[in-house]
């Protein structure tokens, strides 16, 4: 019987069969890559879903509550998964420190915020899901508002970052050589597809807070899933294009 290990072996037939799909196996294979790929497919089941229901058309209706019963199924799937974040958050965060390495002082401690944000948020997330699955006696809906509101409060961080980090490069495009212009253009570009993937993030993040705050609660699971898409490929394209891996 052919072991796993063995059927990865460069020049092997099963490796020459899967060469056109080698990014998504290499993406599978790994924790953060497979995140993405789970996310995309539930908010992307929400998204259909969410329309077919709408329609209210018998048969469309239930395919789309059997989709939006996969995204939930998916969403719950990656809530368990990111039981195991914590320590990866805070090797992150140590690595990043008081960000010495950083020029501007408001890019450093609006970062720094934004990691403590992003560290308290998991064992809120975790104390939310252990209430739901009676493992603690506890309010779960406390501790999901909790950790909804640390998401929202990083994501506003998050755009406040990319908005000083493109304020900083219009500055420096005036001062520099060609050579910068070119790379600063494709920073700016990258920070642009940041502030519109977490104004999607966002969206959904104030959608799932408690009545009363905003739209809060107002949102139909169609554009949920479609705010939730668009966070999602957009994440996917600046990984592929070199982007950051951390995300919430």
């Amino acid at each position: 019987m052919t072991r796993l290990d063995d059927r990865r072996q460069p020049g092997s037939v099963a490796m020459a069969a899967v060469t056109p799909f080698s990014d998504l196996v290499f993406a599978l294979e790994t924790y953060r890559g497979r995140d993405r790929v789970i996310r995309t497919i539930c908010y992307g089941c929400q998204l259909a879903g969410g329309i077919l229901v709408a329609r209210r058309q018998p048969r469309e209706s239930s395919l789309g509550q059997s989709l939006l019963a996969v995204s939930a199924q998916l969403s719950h799937c990656r809530t368990v998964l990111r039981l195991f974040d914590d320590l990866a958050m805070v090797s992150y965060s140590c690595q990043y420190g008081l960000g010495n390495k950083e020029k501007d002082a408001a890019v450093r401690w609006l970062s720094i915020f934004n990691n403590v944000a992003d560290q308290l948020y998991y064992p809120c997330e975790h104390m939310a899901w252990a209430a739901d699955a009676e493992i603690i006696h506890a309010n779960s809906n406390r501790w999901w508002t909790l950790s909804t509101s640390l998401w929202g409060f990083s994501l506003l961080l998050g755009i406040a970052r990319s908005l000083r980090i493109l304020l900083l490069l219009r500055k420096q495009q005036h001062t520099e050589s060609r050579d910068f212009f070119q790379k600063a253009r494709a920073k700016m570009h990258k920070e642009v597809l940041t502030i519109i993937r977490n104004l999607a993030d966002l969206a959904n993040a104030i959608h799932w807070l408690p009545p009363g705050i905003l739209w809060a609660g107002k949102f139909s699971p169609w554009f949920v899933g479609l705010m939730g898409s668009i966070s999602s490929f957009i994440g996917i394209y600046l990984n592929y294009k070199g982007g950051s891996c951390k995300t919430v």
